[in-house]
């Protein structure tokens, strides 16, 4: 279970980035060897953590220069013409930043239009995710971009489970129904959920009732000084306790989920 490949998904602000750093501190704190991956062109993975934004890493996607060489694409080349593989294996090594016992590995996302497939900057990104999935030994987690686009571009090849956090809220829930279904069309087996920024229980059966092939792992309560932190860029780990006391089941439930996928393939 060392090396398991966990991406987080969901619909813009329903805190799939919270998730991602108490879950990382969890799995770090657990003895694994964690690789977060912070693939949102929104980069907030590192505030999450407590990074002040003065000293954020620059995300690999703004590295002209660099994506220019590894694409073939620099002053010297000749046509329209780029590297679908770019070499990037010796690259999370140069640019990860070591945090609270775990490595994070800034990437960012396509923000333009009609971008990020035919285009340098599409396979430079597509390569490096392809790269941590399948050929890191860490445990990686990645923070995916919002909503259903990276779906598209089939980014998540080879992850061991794609979690979707959802809010009460039936766009929501529609986004993580989505998401649930390209993910096993992708033939991802074991795709989960989890509940946000609950306040009553009844919200939770609601949002159980309604998600189509997704496993609940659990549910969070809405909480102001989770909301406090991320206003103020101070550690959400820090910030709740019962919030990660429950991220911490919904993670052992995940990592049964996985295994058991193990254990039956």
């Amino acid at each position: 279970m060392q090396g398991a490949k966990i991406a987080i998904g969901g619909k813009g602000g329903v805190g799939k980035t919270t998730v991602s750093a108490v879950w990382g501190q969890l799995f770090a704190e657990d003895k694994f060897d964690v690789l977060a991956v912070d693939a949102d062109p929104n980069t907030n993975l590192a505030s999450a953590f407590g990074i002040p934004s003065e000293q954020n890493p620059e995300p690999l996607i703004k590295m002209k220069q660099l994506i220019a060489e590894r694409t073939g694409t620099g002053k010297d080349a000749v046509g329209t013409y780029f590297k679908l593989n770019p070499k990037v294996s010796d690259l999370p090594e140069k640019y990860w930043l070591e945090v609270v016992g775990l490595k994070l590995l800034v990437l960012g996302g396509i923000t333009q239009a009609g971008a990020g497939c035919a285009c340098p900057e599409g396979a430079f990104l597509k390569a490096l995710l392809t790269h941590t999935i399948l050929q890191r030994q860490e445990l990686v987690l990645v923070d995916l971009a919002a909503g259903l686009e990276f779906m598209g571009r089939a980014s998540v090849l080879g992850i061991d489970a794609l979690v979707v956090v959802v809010e009460p809220g039936g766009r929501s829930i529609e986004t993580a129904n989505k998401v649930a279904k390209m993910a096993r069309e992708l033939g991802i087996k074991n795709v989960a959920a989890i509940a946000n920024k609950i306040t009553e229980a009844a919200q939770t059966d609601v949002i159980k009732s309604q998600l189509k092939d997704a496993a609940l792992l659990g549910s969070l309560r809405y909480s102001r000084s989770v909301q406090e932190a991320d206003l103020e860029f101070r550690p959400v780990f820090h910030a709740c306790p019962e919030l990660v006391d429950a991220l911490k089941v919904a993670k052992n439930n995940l990592m049964d989920l996985i295994s058991e996928g193990i254990v039956s393939s």
